[in-house]
């Protein structure tokens, strides 16, 4: 009996061993067969790491990324390395440190085309890729569409039921697209790229999350959207295949350091992001890695998990060590950058280190903090030589040896419409000089925080139409600090809002006196001279905008010519009015200037008919240059129509107008004049409405007392006129009657 039971034994034993490897086997094959499901990347802007519960936070709950979390892997400690969005996210997806792809600031600079990144690399191993942004500072321009064969970065238009600073898109929007683009599509082999611009300020969380503090709340918002995501993937049997990434691009001070926003230091509160990774199958599935990780380490582990080759030129690593528990990674060190002082004020960069122990910032008045005793970055070691000095000497060793003599790089100048947009979000439009080593001797950004805090106070006055107000906080800041040149833009831009047009030129003089070389302040100080009849002053200022404009740059030289263009219009100089316009196609052919200017011409004979087909093709050769505009244009275009009494097309081209130019109170007056003579009194009445609520002026005021008089609606006119005098004061009020 011993023998067959001994037998039996070895049989069961081999059996049981046999099936373990198997499962061994299965596991191991399942953990490093190449991933074919989507790959799917979400990035919240703006979202600290120490925000979510996920990381400890009580205030807000958001379920779809706890779970998340709960079938994923959570990175306790993941960096960024710029506190702004288009830095940041050219790093996060090529792989590279700001200083190595150059971009640097939000504003100015542009992704190569010869920059490798992650989508483009996916493409070539067979995924379809697709990129969804929510925000304007990530448009097509920026380079940041590179790769993907879908993009889509179209944000809503204004309109006068816009705050000026909305220049963004709902999260939610943008989810849905990323479905479309999902359902479009016949393979799970898909890259797809979700950036949703919640919790980004301006906060307007909704209704239903109103338990929350603001910043909170829109987390939530952004919680919810992430939630439809993965519900989509889920019911299209995705899920489970899909690799899903969520982090943040940088984080938001909350008056930590005394920032309110990000962009200025690079602080725990503005580097420190979240980072989960869900892996096809749920590998690994509830582990927590407390190793130090970066936004560099995304590309290498993305072309890991898909089996494909890293490029030798990054710094990055594959986190799938850590991702499956097989192992560790050697000691790192994370650099950081911020040099929106330095670009946008002309005060020191800051550049920083962390070996996950201590932080070092390097500055004028240098920063050490001890991250484990001291993780809110309160004492500051560095100013006692005694403590920590050789973490201190070694971090700054180490980071002068990785930064070297490499050159701060020179922002461009921007499309006068990128310009404008992007002072409504709150960035200072006045780039500094040509910067080419980082310097210390100048200010420390740390004794000039307070500045940067009333000049957003200021922006975020005027997103509510406080124009006075935030014209009054800008002018308290150039009292004290003159020098700063792109203030005085920004003084000059809230200046026009408030009907100030004499403080307007005033402000773009003295900018062209910091900036003599910047052919954006001559174009803006000559567009605002024209418009108080200074026709002179303003060509001559129009004609050294020409002249100081980059021969490379095609935008402002255009944009110089075509101010020259309507300077000839109101000079009645046909020929000049013509040559000029061609000039200005010449030098932007997607801008159509000679089409504009011939319509403008017989507009002004009365000659309408005549007229409109020059528009028409105007507004068709404009379509297809996809950014570009030309004040008015749809202005006269509607105003022509409306005068051939072809009603419908007029309001579709006001509308237009006040799409791209919302404050513009003539398409506001003509669209009202034509609601009128339809017979909408409501619209009419509203459009009116929208008019002072836009450009709370004296002039508003006035022309909407004047449509309401001209409408028959005499009480209403009295009215205004009351709480014009009200508001502005009755000799102002009174002599704009």
């Amino acid at each position: 009996m011993a023998r067959p039971l001994r037998f039996t034994f070895i049989l069961i034993l081999a059996a049981l061993g046999t099936g373990l490897a198997a499962v061994g086997g299965w596991r191991y094959a399942r953990a490093s067969a190449p991933v074919n499901g989507p790959i799917v990347v979400i990035s919240i802007d703006t979202l600290r790491a120490d925000h979510l519960p996920v990381y400890g936070y009580r205030k807000v709950r958001t379920p779809a990324i706890d779970a998340l979390a709960h079938d994923g892997v959570v990175f306790e400690r993941a960096y960024s390395h710029s506190p702004q969005t288009l830095p940041a996210h050219a790093s996060l997806l090529s792989g590279r440190l700001p200083f190595e792809t150059g971009v640097r600031d939000n504003l100015g600079f542009v992704i190569k085309a010869s920059e490798r990144v992650l989508p483009q690399m996916l493409r070539e191993r067979g995924y379809a890729t697709g990129g969804i942004v929510s925000a304007y500072v990530l448009r097509k321009e920026t380079g940041i569409s590179q790769g993907f064969d879908f993009f889509d970065g179209e944000m809503p238009p204004s309109s006068p039921e816009r705050l000026v600073g909305q220049v963004k898109r709902d999260g939610s929007d943008s989810e849905v697209i990323a479905e479309h683009w999902l359902d479009s599509l016949g393979s799970s082999r898909a890259f797809l790229f979700l950036h949703l611009y919640e919790p980004h300020k301006p906060y307007a969380p909704a209704v239903r999350f109103a338990e929350f503090a603001p910043y909170d709340a829109q987390i939530a918002y952004a919680d919810e959207i992430v939630g439809r995501l993965v519900r989509y993937l889920k019911t299209h049997q995705l899920y489970d295949r899909s690799t899903i990434v969520l982090l943040s691009d940088h984080g938001e001070g909350l008056g930590d350091h005394g920032e309110q926003e990000h962009g200025l230091f690079v602080y725990e509160e503005a580097v420190h992001v979240p980072l989960i990774i869900k892996q096809a199958g749920a590998t690994g599935a509830g582990r927590r890695v407390s190793d130090l990780v970066q936004h560099l380490d995304l590309v290498p582990t993305v072309l890991d998990l898909v089996r494909a080759p890293v490029p030798g030129n990054l710094r990055g690593r594959s986190l799938k060590p850590l991702l499956d528990g097989t192992g560790r990674l050697q000691d790192r060190t994370i650099y950081s950058e911020a040099l929106y002082a330095r670009y946008h004020f002309g005060w020191s960069e800051l550049t920083s280190l962390s070996d996950g122990r201590y932080h070092y910032i390097r500055a004028p008045r240098e920063e050490l903090y001890d991250l484990q005793r001291d993780p809110g970055e309160q004492e500051n070691l560095a100013e006692d030589p005694g403590k920590a000095d050789d973490a201190r000497q070694a971090l700054r060793s180490v980071l002068e040896r990785l930064v070297g003599d490499t050159p701060m790089g020179s922002p461009g100048s921007p499309s006068a419409d990128a310009r404008e947009r992007l002072q409504t979000l709150g960035y200072v439009s006045g780039l500094t000089d040509v910067v080419t080593d980082p310097g210390s001797q100048l200010p420390d950004p740390k004794d000039k925080r307070e500045i940067v805090e009333r000049y957003r106070s200021a922006v975020d006055l005027a997103g509510v139409h406080k124009w006075p107000q935030a014209v009054g906080l800008l002018r308290q800041i150039l009292r004290n600090e003159p020098e700063l040149a792109g203030v005085w833009d920004q003084l000059a831009v809230f200046a026009i809002r408030a009907d100030r047009w004499n403080q307007a030129i005033d402000a773009y003089k003295h900018f062209i006196e910091l900036r003599p070389s910047d052919a954006n302040g001559y174009i803006a100080a000559a567009n605002a001279l024209l418009k108080v009849r200074k026709v002179e002053e303003a060509r001559r200022y129009a004609e050294l905008a020409a002249s100081v404009a980059d021969e490379h740059d095609g935008r402002l030289r255009a944009s110089a010519h075509e101010v020259l263009a309507n300077i000839a219009l109101t000079r009645h100089e046909p020929a000049v009015a013509r040559d000029e316009a061609e000039l200005a196609h010449q030098a932007d052919p997607a801008l159509p200037m000679p089409a504009y200017i011939d319509a403008r011409l017989l507009y002004d004979q009365a000659r309408y008919a005549d007229a409109l087909p020059f528009f028409e093709q105007a507004n068709a050769e404009l379509r297809q240059s996809k950014g570009r505009q030309i004040p008015d244009l749809h202005f006269y275009a509607g105003d022509t129509l409306a005068r051939l009494e072809r009603f419908p097309e007029a309001e579709a081209q006001f509308l237009e107008e006040l799409h791209n130019f919302p404050q513009n109170t003539r398409a506001l007056a003509g669209l009202a004049t034509l609601y009128h003579t339809t017979g909408r009194p409501d619209d009419a009445t509203r459009v009116i409405a929208d008019l002072m609520r836009m450009t709370p002026t004296p002039d508003a005021y006035a022309l909407a007392a004047r449509l309401l008089t001209a409408f028959g609606n005499r009480q209403q006119a009295d009215a205004v006129r009351a709480e014009a005098r009200r508001a502005f004061g009755e000799s102002r009020a009174a002599g704009r009657r």
